[in-house]
């Protein structure tokens, strides 16, 4: 095993699967001069030539449309949003054309496409600039939605997602992109749709996923001073989701608590919400919490941003409330 960061990673996986396949390509902006916005793809340039690794315009509903075109001749392409806000200049491409081509022409075109960028909050960017577009996309038959919170499972999601032969989101954080992990030398392929149990626990469930996962592994210690154990579960994938796992985990600890960095309406923990009290319910022994950010734009200053995003307090509130500690 060696350890790199987030943003090596996601390097690796894009390298080694264009090493393997000349059909596949990444197109962006900031992608080829500059490395990436995020140093995602350092070096690759160098190696794959500017036919390969191609700077783009800002202009995000261009690159989209071109990159789906693409796909639909053959390539593989890999388009990098600079953030996922930005994707909604180009949501008409990956809604309209992307998700939907391989129904409307009666399985003729397949669209081997990744879609990947940073999602939700990253500091002090602002409103317009710190959304989470998870829930948008998972909405859509059609897209898969990857959301993974560390460098081991992004390089494994992320060459499953550029192997697949249909449209895949996949989502990162700026946030993420310099933490480090332990990842093989060796290749590997992790599965689509498959949650992984973090840490196992007795007492309580949580499930998370994406950066704010980190949230709850800090309460999980802290819980633990206090005799009460946490199962945390990392999604990993949004679309299609693993509510197996969810489930058996449920009917192991009676509790269920879910953290969540998007807004409280119509969001993915909604969705796990009504899957566990529809196949579980008369194994809960308390209903079930869920954690989101506060339902306003996320705010500049750092203080109040402070109080928008959930924290490792607010899980330890939440899971005493469903032990009926609190």
């Amino acid at each position: 095993m060696k350890t790199i960061q987030f943003r090596e990673a996601i390097a690796e996986a894009m390298s080694e699967e264009m090493r393997r396949d000349e059909t596949i390509y990444l197109m962006g902006e900031e992608v080829a001069e500059y490395n990436g916005a995020y140093k995602a793809s350092k070096g690759m340039l160098d190696e794959f030539g500017p036919d390969r690794v191609i700077d783009t315009p800002i202009s995000e509903l261009g690159f989209s449309g071109i990159g789906v075109g693409s796909a639909m001749n053959g390539n593989r392409p890999i388009i990098e949003f600079m953030t996922f806000n930005f994707s909604l200049v180009g949501i008409d491409q990956i809604i309209n054309n992307a998700a939907k081509m391989r129904q409307m022409s009666g399985g003729q075109f397949n669209i081997p496409i990744v879609f990947r960028g940073p999602t939700a909050s990253a500091g002090q960017l602002g409103a317009t600039h710190s959304q989470a577009f998870e829930s948008w996309y998972a909405n859509t038959p059609g897209l898969k939605v990857i959301v993974p919170s560390n460098p081991y499972d992004a390089k494994g999601l992320l060459k499953a997602a550029i192997r697949d032969d249909d449209p895949v989101i996949f989502m990162e954080s700026e946030q993420m992109y310099g933490d480090k992990g332990e990842v093989p030398e060796e290749e590997y392929v992790l599965p689509i749709g498959k949650a992984d149990i973090k840490r196992e626990g007795t007492d309580v469930t949580i499930v998370s996923f994406g950066k704010i996962i980190k949230q709850a592994y800090k309460a999980a210690e802290e819980l633990e001073k206090e005799d009460i154990s946490c199962e945390i579960i990392d999604l990993r994938t949004i679309r299609p989701m693993d509510h197996e796992t969810i489930l058996e985990s449920v009917k192991k600890t009676n509790r269920l608590v879910i953290l969540e960095e998007a807004w409280p309406f119509g969001n993915i923990a909604t969705e796990i919400t009504y899957q566990v009290q529809s196949q579980a319910f008369d194994y809960l022994d308390a209903p079930i919490v869920k954690i989101n950010t506060a339902d306003t734009p996320a705010p500049y200053s750092p203080v109040l941003l402070e109080e928008w995003l959930p924290n490792h307090n607010d899980v330890i509130k939440a899971v005493k409330k469903v032990m009926y500690k609190d």
